[in-house]
């Protein structure tokens, strides 16, 4: 991935975009929050003064020749329900309240995205059936396999086939720096996820978790091309000047954003 300009604020882009799709993570600068939401804080759900929130998603928008009604993030709760959008919908409002954790449209001009600050921002599209997917995994998503849930939709309601599809993983913590215990482990044992492929054990009871590389496997596993999975090697908990880091800040910091969007 690589590093893009646009406008005031700046973003990671995947390599290989399809013509009709504009997908990328932000980066934290270009936006007028103060700090230690300094500055594109694009989180509703953060304490930061509302005005510089609503003021960082318009800049964002316009970035992209969006209104900012046009830019739909929901209400992220860490669980694996999903969001489908399969018709014109003139206000999207009423979508923010909303708890799941993934969104999923075959609708242009509506950029569909997920609010992170350690959790993993997954994009998927299918340029060819023309629908998109913004899914946010932190370890009870990847425990619960949010990611197969979200490709089974694809499948099930627009007829993409997983083989087909192309993914890209944003940056999210490092499992160097993500320290986790039992009852994490608990729930990848019940669940999915891939633990032993995605832990190592430092200390009796304690684990460093690599919640990327369950995002990749769990994707492989449902069918997508080793080839067509990107990821970011950024990791947001060392990089204080591109990225916000929920446990590196202690929780007082802002968002950014995994987004896509079709175009007409």
């Amino acid at each position: 991935m690589k590093l893009v300009r646009n406008g005031k604020m700046s973003f990671l882009q995947p390599s290989g975009l399809e013509d009709g799709i504009v997908a990328g993570f932000s980066a934290r600068n270009g936006g007028v929050s103060r700090p230690p939401y300094n500055s594109l804080n694009l989180g509703l759900n953060t304490e930061d003064h509302l005005p510089n929130v609503e003021g960082n998603r318009s800049t964002f928008a316009r970035s992209f020749d969006l209104q900012p009604h046009q830019l739909l993030t929901v209400k992220q709760v860490h669980g694996n329900d999903l969001l489908i959008i399969d018709e014109p919908n003139l206000d999207l409002t009423h979508f923010l309240s909303l708890e799941v954790d993934a969104i999923v449209t075959n609708q242009p001009d509506i950029m569909i995205g997920v609010l992170v600050a350690d959790c993993y921002p997954v994009l998927l599209w299918d340029s060819r059936k023309q629908v998109v997917a913004a899914v946010h995994v932190g370890w009870r998503g990847a425990a619960n396999g949010i990611l197969k849930k979200v490709v089974n939709a694809m499948q099930q309601h627009f007829d993409c086939q997983p083989a087909e599809l192309k993914a890209a993983i944003g940056p999210g913590i490092g499992a160097h720096k993500y320290e986790v215990d039992r009852p994490v482990r608990d729930a990848f044992r019940k669940g999915s996820g891939f633990w032993s492929e995605i832990s190592t054990e430092i200390r009796l009871g304690h684990w460093q978790l690599d919640i990327g590389l369950s995002c990749r496997l769990q994707l492989e596993q449902v069918g997508l091309k080793v080839n067509s999975i990107a990821q970011a090697k950024e990791c947001t908990c060392c990089h204080p000047e591109l990225l916000f880091s929920y446990r590196r800040d202690n929780g007082k910091t802002g968002r950014q954003i995994g987004f896509i969007k079709l175009s007409k």
